[in-house]
């Protein structure tokens, strides 16, 4: 029996909460973590659970401007610092799972790379 490449729901959930899968989902792993999209995947992840409890505030009587504004004092500050810590925790899965964490900055390196390779070779430093 071949071992699986992607989580069951199960595994996905143990994911989530921080869990790490098996060797045998390490691609699918760096694809979630590097990937096209991930940035986006990982902030959904941790505001929309935040907000969906925050939503509780709705229930306080009287202007609906009061939970409302009290919902964006705090869903704000923690955008703000998910996407700061970003890199710090993108890292820890990658090393979690036993991949390099260095990976994290592989496609901004590479973008990086061409950009000063083409400005190098329009002004004459490349063959």
């Amino acid at each position: 029996m071949t071992e699986r490449t992607t989580p069951t729901f199960p595994q996905y959930v143990g994911y989530l909460f921080g869990r790490p899968l098996p060797r045998s989902m390490q691609d699918w792993v760096l694809r979630d973590v590097t990937g096209p999209g991930s940035t986006m995947r990982y902030l959904v992840r941790f505001v929309v659970p935040a907000t969906l409890l925050l939503l509780l505030f709705l229930l306080i009587p009287g202007p609906i401007w009061v939970p409302l504004a009290m919902i964006a004092l705090l869903v704000v500050p923690l955008a703000y610092f998910a996407i700061a810590l970003m890199t710090i925790y993108r890292r820890h899965r990658l090393q979690q799972h036993g991949l390099d964490p260095d990976l994290v900055g592989e496609r901004e390196r590479r973008r990086r790379d061409a950009v000063r390779n083409d400005y190098e070779r329009r002004h004459g430093r490349i063959d």
